[in-house]
Parts: structure tokens; C-alpha cells; sequence
């Protein structure tokens, strides 16, 4: 039997980064939650996706720097890879982030429960099949925030091995010489990056015309060319038809072609994990895509009911899940937040080299009904990018042409290169404040730096230009 409900100004079900940024933020202004997870805090992001995903990332990169050495003058043996050093390194790091989450909610005094959270009619949850029991919360709001699982395709059924989706990709137990990655979307891409400058022959296999969708198809050009000298071999506007196990892994159909390889990876995206959520009784609905039905403000046909994250169908990014969730808890406290722009948000992608876009692609531009200034800068031509010895890539801002020709409002910023995800945040607030050129052109870039790359951009688009 169920004990008497205990009741929150605001119970949340699911501790990833929508969960949990909903949670410590409405705490930080003095509410009482709950919070609700079955499973390690920190969801997808924290546990087999940004965090784990970069960290390897970050061992290629480190691999490469040790073997490209000798352009410095550090000459050093062969470096060689111990993956289970590499993976206990990544492990310990998701653990400690994990463990900090928990000791900071504490700190909040937010409430964590262990089981699987039901919304029930009344904003009644129950919680059952974890540590903390059978237990009943109603709260004068709700927040929905249950994340995703990975997508899978028919005639590759997962088995942690031969065919893996990231979850298990991120443990895999030992580098394979040859690799399938199924999708050439931002998870595929980095994967075959990892997986390339650490050994591995690496063919991406991509449905649409391109890789990389939403990124400027100039900037897609230079991933590709990139893709392509390391021995990346990518097809696009391809259809897989399920493969056939071999003694040394198996073989990939695509098309009338087979593909052998030792691993499949299968990065198709991922589907909202809202099977489960109860709903009987409420007003929540549900489309046939799984994605839970919000407005501009994630409330839910439900009173006081809200959704965020990967639950709704907005862009699958932990920083999206962020300000979700804060704004949940700004309309919960009366305060009307600006409801995201979701086709100005910034993207990181951390491939070698980066890229990072925020706002339209010149063909998105114009098939909106702009007509377009461009300009693309490089970073063949920037000192810090030489010094680092990373010459490679660009960046391209699309703005409004106005009707004297110039360039005015600042529509895109989309950028290749060094650390590129560490500088899009300067595209993101022009894009994002409608600033112009000239507005942008006026601030100064400290020198030298990699950023001095999208100001040259900027002072280009004027009618003038410095170094470029």
C-alpha cells in the first residue's frame, strides 16, 4: 500500500540534463523537488553520450599530437594505445560528474527518488521498481523530462559485439580495424573521426545526399575532403539492407555491394523514451513519433504540466535540454521566459577538425527567401591556427542583403576548424540578437587568436577587410 502522498511545489521526472537543470534551477529559487530517476543521474549526456563521447575524442586528439609531434621539434617514439587505460580514464571522469551532480543536488536539498516515475491524473506520480520503493509525490507542477533511447534499424539487432549503437560503442572493450558507422549525422561523424585517427578503417554510410545536415554544404566540403585524406571512405544517399556475420565480424549489404567490416555502429538518432510514463487520466498527449505535444513554453495540454528535452521535439542537445528546463521553471514561477528559437541554436560538433553552426546555411538562407551576402574566411591565413598547427577550415557568415547592397543583420555563422565549438558562441549571440556586421565588425578579437578568423569574416562583409 501506497503511504500519503508527499507533496513538491514541482516534481520532475527524469535526471538527465533537462531533469536535472530543471531541478537545480528551480531549487536555486527557493522551490521544493522532487526529482525522479531510474538509473545513474546525468542521462544519456552524462553516461553514454557528450561526456563519455568527448573524452575519447579528446584521446584521438591526444594520440594525433604525439605522433604529429616532430613538426615541433619533439622528436619521441611510436606512440602506441592503451585502450583500457583510455577507457578507465573516460570512466573515471563520467564518475566523478556523476557523483558531483549528486552531491550538488543535495546541496540544493532537491529530493532524489531511485524508480520509474508515472504522472497520473491530479499531477499525482507514483514511483516504483527502484531502491527508494513504492512511493506516491503530487506537485503543483510536473515536469516531464524521461530523455531518449537510441534508434535501431530492422536487420541489425544489437548485440554489445559485432553491432553496437553508442551505448556500447562508448565501452567498447578493444579497437576494431574496420568499422561500418550507419549515419553520417553529428554522432556518426564524430565516431568515424575517433575511430579513424586511432586506426581503424572507417566507412560512413549516410541515407540523405549529404553528411553533416544543417551545416553549410562549403563547410560539409571541408569535413569531407578532410574525411577522405585520413582514408575515411563515406557513401551517401545510400540504403543498408541488414548484414551477414562472418568469421571475422560481418558483412554490411548496401545495395547490391557488400561491405565486410569487424563492428557495426548503428547512429541513426535517437526516439523519445516516453513509453512509459503513465499519462492515464491526463490531458498529455503523445504523437505517433512518441514525442510529447508542447507549446512554445513546453506546457502540455495537462495544467501546470511541462515537458523538455528529448521528449519533445526540439533539437536532441543537452545545452536545448538546459534552457528547457529553466524556462519551465520561469513560467512556473510567473516570470514569462522568451520562448528558444530553436532555428538559432548553437551546434557543436567535435570531428577533426570541429565544426560548430548557429543560425541558416547559405541554402537554407535562400530557400527562406533571403537574398544573401556571404563571406568565408580561413584559417590558413591565421597565426594561432599555424602556431597550433591546425591551418585547416573556415568560416562563413550569411547575412541579409540589404537593399543597397550592403550586408546588414547577421543570419548564420557556420564554422570549421580549431576548437571551432569553443567560438561559436560569438556567432550564436549575433545570430541570435539579430546583430549586423557592422555591429560585430566594431568589436575587437584579442590577438592572436582563432577568433580574429570570424572577425576578419565580420570587417570583410563591411566592404573592407584587414588581413583577409
Amino acid at each position: 500500500m501506497i503511504p500519503t502522498a508527499e507533496h513538491y511545489d514541482v516534481v520532475v521526472i527524469g535526471g538527465g540534463p533537462g531533469g536535472y537543470a530543471t531541478a537545480l534551477y528551480g531549487a536555486a529559487a527557493g522551490l521544493n523537488i522532487a526529482m525522479i530517476e531510474k538509473g545513474k543521474l546525468g542521462g544519456t549526456c552524462l553516461n553514454v553520450g557528450c561526456i563519455p563521447a568527448k573524452e575519447l575524442l579528446e584521446t584521438a586528439a591526444t594520440y594525433r599530437h604525439v605522433k604529429e609531434a616532430g613538426v615541433f621539434g619533439i622528436v619521441s617514439d611510436e606512440p602506441r594505445i592503451d585502450w583500457t587505460t583510455s577507457l578507465g580514464r573516460k570512466d573515471s571522469i563520467v564518475t566523478g560528474l556523476v557523483e558531483g551532480l549528486g552531491s550538488l543536488l543535495k546541496s540544493r536539498k532537491v529530493t532524489v527518488l531511485d524508480g520509474y516515475g508515472r504522472l497520473h491524473a491530479g499531477r499525482r506520480v507514483t514511483v516504483a521498481g527502484g531502491t527508494s520503493g513504492e512511493r506516491e509525490l503530487t506537485g503543483d507542477a510536473v515536469v516531464l523530462a524521461p530523455g531518449s533511447v537510441p534508434r535501431t534499424l530492422p536487420g541489425f539487432e544489437v548485440d554489445g559485439e559485432v553491432v553496437m549503437t553508442s551505448d556500447e560503442f562508448l565501452s567498447i572493450a578493444r579497437l576494431p580495424k574496420s568499422a561500418a558507422i550507419i549515419g553520417g549525422g553529428v554522432v556518426g561523424c564524430e565516431f568515424a573521426s575517433l575511430l579513424s585517427d586511432l586506426g581503424t578503417e572507417v566507412t560512413i554510410l549516410e541515407a540523405l545526399p549529404k553528411i553533416l545536415p544543417g551545416l553549410d554544404k562549403d563547410l560539409t566540403k571541408v569535413i569531407e575532403k578532410s574525411f577522405k585524406a585520413r582514408g575515411i571512405t563515406i557513401r551517401t544517399g545510400v540504403q543498408v539492407g541488414g548484414h551477414q556475420p562472418t568469421p571475422d565480424g560481418t558483412s554490411v549489404q548496401v545495395g547490391e555491394e557488400s561491405i565486410p567490416v569487424e563492428v557495426v555502429v548503428v547512429s541513426v538518432g535517437r526516439r523519445p523514451n516516453t513509453s512509459d510514463l503513465g499519462l492515464d487520466g491526463t490531458a498529455v498527449t503523445v504523437s505517433d513519433r512518441g514525442f510529447i505535444e508542447v507549446d512554445n513554453c513546453g506546457r502540455t495540454a495537462e495544467p501546470s504540466v511541462y515537458a523538455v528535452g528529448d521528449a519533445i521535439d526540439t533539437p536532441a542537445l543537452a545545452h536545448i535540454a538546459f534552457i528547457e528546463g529553466m524556462h519551465a521553471i520561469g513560467d512556473i514561477l510567473g516570470e514569462s521566459p522568451t520562448p528558444v528559437d530553436y532555428a538559432k541554436v548553437p551546434w557543436a560538433v567535435y570531428t577533426r577538425p570541429e565544426a560548430a553552426f548557429t543560425g541558416l546555411s547559405e541554402e537554407a538562407a535562400r530557400e527562406a527567401g533571403f537574398d544573401v551576402v556571404t563571406q568565408k574566411s580561413r584559417f590558413n591565413h591565421n597565426g594561432r591556427a599555424m602556431i597550433v598547427n591546425q591551418p585547416e577550415g573556415m568560416v562563413k557568415v550569411i547575412a541579409e542583403k540589404m537593399a543597397n547592397g550592403t550586408a546588414g543583420r547577421v543570419l548564420g555563422v557556420h564554422m570549421v576548424g580549431p576548437w571551432v565549438t569553443e567560438q561559436i558562441g560569438q556567432g550564436y549571440l549575433a545570430v541570435n540578437w539579430e546583430a549586423t556586421v557592422q555591429d560585430m565588425a566594431a568589436l575587437i578579437q584579442p590577438h592572436p587568436t582563432l577568433t580574429e578568423v570570424l572577425g576578419e569574416a565580420m570587417i570583410s562583409l563591411t566592404g573592407r577587410s584587414l588581413h583577409g
